[in-house]
C-alpha cells in the first residue's frame, strides 16, 4: 500500500452572498459530502491514513482501505446536518492501490430514525473494479439523516478492501436558521472565539495567531482560516443542541482532496472572549482591514434566490459595515460584487452588479452619502479559490469594500 501523505492544513445557493444563478431544483448537489457537513459518526477499523472520510472529500484520487485481513463486512454509518432525499448514488474505485481490492457487493441504506435503527435499504449492487463514476439510482426515496453503507466483499485480495468515493446525490434541504452559535469552544487548536453576526461569523483561536471569518448555514460553518500567510476553508457541523461541533480543515488549493485533519469544538462559554490578534467583531475586521490594506472580504450578506432582495438575515452584517463608515466619515468605499461560477457568465455578472448595487441603497437608506459609495459587479471573473468544491464556491461568492 502507498502512504497518503497529510500536508499540514486547514451555500446553498438559497444562503449565500452571491450565488451563481441557476434554475430552482435544476441540480443536485452530492450531499454526502464533507464540504457539505456529512460526517462519519461509526466507521471500521482501517488502515493508516486511509480514512473513512476520504470517501467523502470530493476527490476520486484518495480514500478508504480496511485494515489488512478485515475485508468482508464493512460497515459505515454517515449523517447528513438535514434529512433529505437522496436521488442516486457514485462510487469510485479506479484508484484502488492493490490489486484485486476494489470494492465489489455493497448495500445501502438510510434512516430518519437514528444512527442505530430504521434503516431501509435504497440500493444492492455490485460495482466494477476498476472504475470511477458509478452511478446508481436510488430504489426507494424517503428524505432520511443516516445513510448505511455496507461493503460485502471486494474483488479477491486477501489483505485489503478499498473504495475512493461515496457520493449520494439530492435537492439540498433550506437548513434552518441558528442563532446562537456565538461563544468560546475548547477545540482542536486550542479556544475558538467566534462571534455570529446574523449568518456572518467572524473570530479567532488560540493557535497561530489563527483568525477566521465565514458564514452558517444551519449546522454548517464554512469558514477561511487563517495564519500568517498560511490559510484555507474548514467546514464544522454542530451537534442539534449546538453545544458543540464537528469538523476538518484544508490548506489553501487543497479543497479537492483529503482534509488535514480534524477541527473539532465543545462549547464551555457563551462569553466570545477573544484574542489579542482579532479585532473582535466583523466591523472590527473590516476596519481594521480597510485601514492598512484598503480591501476586506464580507461574508453572510443574504438574497432571495436569483434576486437582489436582501433577507432580513443579513441586517447585523450591514450594520457592522454602517458602523466603520459612520466612525470613518472621510472614507469612499466600492462594493464589489462576486459570484461563484454556477450559471452563465453573463447573469452573474448581472446579477453580481444588482447586488452590490442593493447594498448600496441600504447602506444609503440608512445615512451613509451616495457619493461615499460606487458599485462593480464581477460575476464569477475574479475566483479566490476552487469553484469546483462546495468550499472553494462559498468563498467565491462574497462581497468586497475597497477603500480609495
Amino acid at each position: 500500500m502507498r502512504i497518503v501523505c497529510w500536508v499540514y492544513c486547514g451555500m446553498f445557493l438559497f444562503f449565500s452572498f452571491f450565488s451563481g444563478v441557476c434554475a430552482a431544483g435544476a441540480d443536485q448537489v452530492n450531499l454526502l459530502s464533507l464540504q457539505e457537513g456529512a460526517l462519519p459518526v461509526k466507521v471500521p477499523s482501517s488502515y493508516g491514513g486511509w480514512e473513512p472520510e476520504s470517501m467523502l472529500d470530493e476527490s476520486s484520487e484518495t480514500g478508504w482501505a480496511c485494515e489488512s485481513g478485515k475485508i468482508n463486512g464493512n460497515v459505515f454509518v454517515f449523517e447528513m446536518p438535514e434529512a433529505a432525499t437522496l436521488e442516486r448514488f457514485e462510487f469510485d474505485t479506479a484508484a484502488i492501490d492493490t490489486e484485486k481490492s476494489g470494492a465489489k457487493d455493497i448495500l445501502v441504506e438510510v434512516s430518519a430514525t437514528s444512527v442505530q435503527g430504521g434503516f431501509k435499504p435504497v440500493l444492492k449492487a455490485t460495482l466494477a473494479e476498476k472504475a470511477d463514476a458509478q452511478i446508481f439510482p436510488a430504489t426507494h426515496k424517503e428524505p432520511a439523516r443516516w445513510v448505511r453503507l455496507t461493503i460485502h466483499n471486494n474483488y479477491g485480495s486477501e489483505e485489503y478492501t478499498e473504495l475512493f468515493a461515496f457520493r449520494g446525490f439530492g435537492e439540498k434541504p433550506v437548513p434552518k436558521f441558528q442563532d446562537k452559535i456565538s461563544g468560546t469552544y475548547d477545540s482542536s487548536y486550542s479556544q475558538f472565539h467566534v462571534l455570529q453576526q446574523g449568518t456572518a461569523l467572524s473570530g479567532c483561536y488560540e493557535y497561530g495567531e489563527g483568525l477566521m471569518e465565514g458564514a452558517i448555514e444551519g449546522r454548517v460553518m464554512k469558514l477561511t482560516w487563517r495564519e500568517g500567510e498560511n490559510y484555507g476553508p474548514a467546514v464544522m457541523v454542530f451537534a442539534p443542541d449546538g453545544k458543540s461541533f464537528k469538523g476538518y480543515y484544508w490548506r489553501e488549493g487543497s479543497e479537492k482532496g483529503a482534509p488535514s485533519g480534524n477541527w473539532d469544538g465543545k462549547k464551555v462559554s457563551a462569553v466570545v472572549g477573544g484574542c489579542p490578534h482579532w479585532a473582535g467583531s466583523v466591523g472590527g475586521e473590516l476596519e481594521k482591514k480597510l485601514g492598512s490594506e484598503k480591501r476586506a472580504r464580507l461574508y453572510g450578506i443574504l438574497f432571495d434566490f436569483n434576486s437582489a432582495n436582501i433577507r432580513p438575515e443579513s441586517k447585523p452584517v450591514l450594520d457592522e459595515v454602517l458602523a466603520v463608515l459612520k466612525n470613518e466619515p472621510d472614507w469612499v468605499l466600492t462594493v464589489e460584487g462576486h459570484t461563484d461560477a454556477i450559471g452563465s457568465e453573463v447573469q452573474n455578472q448581472n446579477l453580481s452588479l444588482k447586488r452590490a448595487v442593493a447594498v448600496k441603497l441600504y447602506l444609503v437608506g440608512a445615512g451613509i452619502d451616495a457619493a461615499r459609495l460606487k458599485t462593480a459587479g464581477f460575476g464569477e471573473s475574479q475566483p479566490v479559490a476552487d469553484n469546483t468544491t462546495e468550499l472553494g464556491r462559498a468563498q467565491n461568492r462574497r462581497v468586497e469594500l475597497v477603500r480609495e
